[in-house]
């Protein structure tokens, strides 16, 4: 079977309706896994498939259970990978919240990333953390988990800024990225200029 054929697979597995409440969709789950190739420590498999599914979902049999958490895994690398190259990465859907954030691909996928830094939020803020924040401030405003905050109000009152943030959120992964990752020898690359 192709990795297409198995992403689609997975795909109709994360967005059925059986499985628990607070199970993470597809996107969702892209999201997550994105931030845990990003993050500066490594979680462990159990604990980030235990974190996906919130419970053990009802497979039909072990089979279907090995099928679906490697193609987690496959998936995972494959974001790894992905992130290690020279392209951006780019989310599985449109870089945009359309009319109806609260209902965007979009939104998902960014609830889904944070899911992932909230795992190990520690480390992702430990050493640099207005730069990580500045970097993550896209995702932040995406996911709509911060809209009560008086800052967060301001930014989503410009619609035109929103979007601009969101267009940037694969280069964004690339810089965070390659400031947990870069090597130590090699200069850390020149970071987005704040936006503001």
């Amino acid at each position: 079977m192709s990795f297409a054929d198995q992403l689609a697979r997975l795909q109709q597995f994360l967005d059925a309706d059986d499985l628990h409440d607070e199970a993470l969709d597809y996107l969702a789950g892209h999201g997550f896994l994105t931030a845990l190739s990003i993050s500066p420590v490594a979680v462990s498999e159990e604990e980030w498939i235990a974190e996906l599914f919130s419970e053990e979902p009802n497979y039909v049999d072990d089979s279907q259970k090995a099928d679906i958490e490697g193609t987690l895994r496959e998936l995972k690398a494959h974001i790894s990978r992905e992130l290690s190259s020279d392209e951006d990465l780019e989310p599985p859907c449109d870089l945009t919240l359309g009319d109806e954030p609260d209902y965007s691909d979009l939104r998902s996928w960014c609830v889904g990333f944070l899911e992932g830094v909230f795992l190990r939020e520690e480390a992702w803020f430990d050493d640099d953390e207005e730069m990580v924040s500045e970097l993550l401030l896209p995702i932040m405003v995406g996911s709509g988990l911060f809209e009560d905050q008086p800052e967060f109000a301001e930014i989503a009152a410009d619609p035109d800024m929103v979007e601009d943030m969101m267009e940037h959120i694969p280069e964004v992964l690339t810089q965070l990225f390659l400031l947990f990752h870069a090597p130590e020898d090699k200069p850390k690359p020149a970071l987005l200029a704040p936006r503001h």
